[in-house]
């Protein structure tokens, strides 16, 4: 797979290899639920802003972020000017890589990469089967100081069992297509109520869950006030984990329909 350019090199890319190496690198994955409260009975993307910058992650993997919306852009007084996962970067992540998954007359929406760090190309990889329901992985390439490339994979996967295996195989497939020594981040909305994805990912080249290798299960992410389901993954390679965490309390319980999941990496 040849990923696109994000844009050209600037002088800020060029220095990195002279930047103090980064030692840490933390990770937060969200499905934003468009900026809306769990029943859309509210707007509260510059909330939500607010609480995924309190964490300090480097690195933000974001799902059902919206690219565009005309009619909510009309209905709500504080509705961005800018995209969503723009708005969501603000002057905090200077980089930030947008795959527009879901595409319908009043705007997009689709997963999102924020970075700290210099995301050197991208290429959204369309994982939709058939039907109306449209998924994609979005695979980043990030240069952090100190170290090589990092892969970040940006993943929200179908709602139905025999979707999700092979959107779960075509994961498998782009992360054994990445060479073996660079360190990987696949982190996002799986899906997976059943828990079936680790009979295609444990072990695929060396990857591994992060809450399943530290504490011996998922946490149980969805629906975020009262949650039953372990729906959301953060899976690495050539990586060690050093804190793990589920954002169960507020106001994280009442800014999406999905907890976010955080872990702090040693690189």
């Amino acid at each position: 797979m040849t990923l696109m350019t994000n844009r050209p090199l600037d002088s800020s890319q060029l220095d990195t290899h002279l930047a103090s190496s980064v030692d840490t690198l933390r990770v937060l994955t969200v499905n934003t639920h468009k900026g809306f409260t769990a029943l859309n009975r509210r707007f509260i993307l510059p909330e939500l802003r607010e609480a995924v910058r309190s964490v300090g992650a480097e690195m933000v993997f974001l799902q059902e972020v919206l690219g565009a919306h005309e009619k909510h852009a009309l209905r709500w007084h504080n509705w961005p000017k800018t995209p969503q996962y723009e708005f969501l970067a603000d002057s905090i992540w200077t980089d930030f890589a947008y795959g527009r998954n879901a595409v319908y007359p009043d705007g997009d929406h689709g997963n999102a990469l924020l970075s700290k760090y210099p995301i050197l190309r991208y290429e959204n990889l369309d994982v939709s089967i058939s039907g109306p329901e449209r998924r994609g992985l979005l695979h980043s390439v990030v240069q952090v100081p100190g170290h090589e490339e990092l892969h970040a994979i940006c993943v929200h996967l179908g709602l139905r069992e025999s979707h999700r295996q092979k959107q779960l195989a075509l994961l498998r497939e782009l992360v054994e297509s990445l060479p073996a020594e660079v360190p990987v981040v696949v982190a996002g909305d799986f899906n997976d109520w059943r828990l079936k994805a680790g009979r295609v990912l444990d072990g695929c080249a060396g990857l591994y869950e992060v809450f399943q290798h530290s504490q011996g299960e998922m946490p149980k992410t969805f629906p975020a006030r009262w949650p039953l389901l372990r729906l959301d993954r953060i899976y690495v390679r050539n990586l060690q984990t050093r804190k793990v965490m589920a954002m169960g309390n507020k106001p994280w319980t009442h800014l999406s329909d999905h907890l976010p999941l955080a872990v702090e990496l040693v690189l």
